[in-house]
């Protein structure tokens, strides 16, 4: 009972996180199932994707219905990443806990310090292609390698080479990271040793649940309070995932 209790409330943190902010919730999920819920990185990382995935369709959904979804942008920039996430997500599973460990531990810090500064990103005069695909390439390596959606790195990304307006950079980031997401766990099929789906399930529900929460809670407060917060929470457990790498 009390790991599904944990189960609840993690899911409810990292959906909160989502909706309010449009991206680096999921930087949560993975500490969570390995320090509260008992899985291995690996296995975390796997559980990860599957959570991201059902929470992101989700939020495009309601995306979509606000018309913020620029689709043909969206699907250029997911195609570059397809094949960088699924050869991602096949090497992922077969390094050592530790260096996955480590390798979260950075990327969580850099988002955390990422949402500490103030965004300089501008709209570009003009698309390259080449600084496009990748950029596209970059996330999903990484979507793919640690599990994480990456829509802290998708939503500047979209906005400073693509040229898209921050309300339509966030719901196609959505887009962006559910093709990247099916793309690892494909990779990852047949590997899924280690994955308790009485925890992923409950997990799963209660971010999807907690996505439409934080989406109003956006609306009710400040946006730099909100990415102060989380940026800081997230930073402490860079630090503590990191120090459990070394040691």
């Amino acid at each position: 009972m009390t790991v599904l209790v944990l189960a609840l409330i993690a899911g409810a943190v990292t959906g909160l996180a989502l909706g309010a902010l449009g991206g680096g919730g999921s930087v949560l999920a993975v500490p969570a199932l390995v320090y509260l819920l008992g899985f291995t990185p690996a296995a975390a990382t796997t559980a990860g994707l599957i959570i991201v995935t059902a929470t992101s369709a989700t939020a495009l959904y309601a995306h979509t219905r606000d018309g913020n979804v620029a689709w043909r942008t969206g699907a250029l920039f997911a195609a570059a990443g397809i094949v960088p996430a699924f050869l991602a997500g096949a090497v992922a599973g077969r390094l050592p806990e530790e260096v996955l460990t480590a390798a979260f531990a950075v990327v969580a810090a850099l988002a955390a310090l990422r949402m500490l500064r103030p965004s300089t990103s501008k709209p570009p005069d003009r698309i390259r292609p080449g600084k496009a695909a990748g950029a596209g390439a970059g996330l999903g390596a990484v979507t793919g390698f640690l599990g994480v959606g990456g829509g802290f790195l998708a939503v500047p990304a979209l906005v400073s080479v693509l040229g898209l307006a921050m309300r339509r950079a966030v719901g196609t980031s959505l887009l962006v990271i559910t093709v990247n997401s099916l793309a690892a766990l494909a990779a990852r099929t047949g590997t899924d040793g280690g994955l308790h789906w009485e925890v992923i399930g409950p997990f799963t529900g209660t971010a999807i649940l907690g996505a439409w929460d934080g989406k109003r809670l956006a609306t009710k407060t400040s946006g730099v309070t909100l990415q102060k917060t989380f940026a800081g929470v997230l930073l402490a457990v860079a630090a503590f995932m990191l120090g459990d790498a070394i040691v």
